[in-house]
């Protein structure tokens, strides 16, 4: 590989990198950006720590420069995908309607369906940089109780030589459960149905959990959180839990 091919690799991370932070719970025009997230002690599938509550989590980077200018949004939602998203905000719990409107009362930039379209680029993302044992990847999107646990769960399965492998093949479900004001913080809880594949091998390449041919169907609720008052636009996971 020459100099120029490395220039050139460089160069296409740092821009995904900056289009992956840019992407969750952004709405249109000048505003802010925003990213979703908790857990608690536990074992989901496949290892992922669980949280109070608790769930899984996908890859989200930081700007590789911390000097430069927060991004734009530029990423449009589909009018498809706008109308689908509109029609389960209609669907869902009179409650969480209140909670959003409660949250755009506090913040005037807040972009509902914006938002529901950024989570779901976002549990792909974590479920990747979980998988991974991106941990650095990982760090801006969770809050720093769900990070430990998410850390420990990495940690474990590096101690043991173990390697994750999951492919997303799709999200095939996402409702909107509950959004609420909590004091200055705003907070929204989605349930996600996705199919996975998982698998598990050990250092020698033998599969210890999973099969690389079984699609498993999994749900997940994760709660995120953002202070409407902070100048960081970014939300967090603070919950992750699986349903009863």
């Amino acid at each position: 590989m020459t100099g120029f091919d490395l220039i050139i690799f460089a160069v296409l991370a740092v821009f995904l990198g900056w289009k992956l932070y840019s992407v969750l719970g952004r709405r249109t025009g000048n505003e802010r950006s925003i990213d979703p997230f908790v857990t608690k002690p536990g074992a989901a599938p496949n290892g992922t720590p669980k949280a109070e509550p608790a769930g899984r989590a996908p890859r989200l980077e930081a700007p590789a420069n911390e000097d430069a200018p927060p991004p734009r949004e530029d990423r449009q939602v589909l009018p498809r995908e706008q109308r689908q998203l509109e029609a389960m905000i209609a669907q869902a719990p009179e409650s969480a309607r209140k909670g959003l409107d409660a949250i755009r009362a506090a913040d005037p930039e807040f972009d509902a369906v914006a938002f529901l379209a950024g989570s779901k680029i976002a549990f792909d993302m974590i479920l990747s940089a979980f998988a991974a044992g991106d941990a650095n990847g990982l760090k801006p999107l969770l809050a720093p109780e769900v990070m430990q646990q998410f850390g420990a769960a990495i940690t474990d399965r590096q101690r043991r030589n173990l390697t994750l492998k999951t492919t997303l093949v799709g999200i095939i479900g996402l409702e909107l459960l509950d959004a609420e004001m909590k004091g200055p913080d705003a907070r929204i809880k989605l349930k996600f149905t996705s199919q996975q594949v998982n698998v598990t091998q050990d250092s020698e390449g033998r599969i210890v959990d999973g099969h690389p041919n079984e699609v498993a169907t999994i749900t997940d609720i994760w709660t995120f959180s953002r202070p409407v008052t902070a100048r960081d636009p970014n939300w967090v996971l603070i919950g992750t839990e699986s349903p009863n």
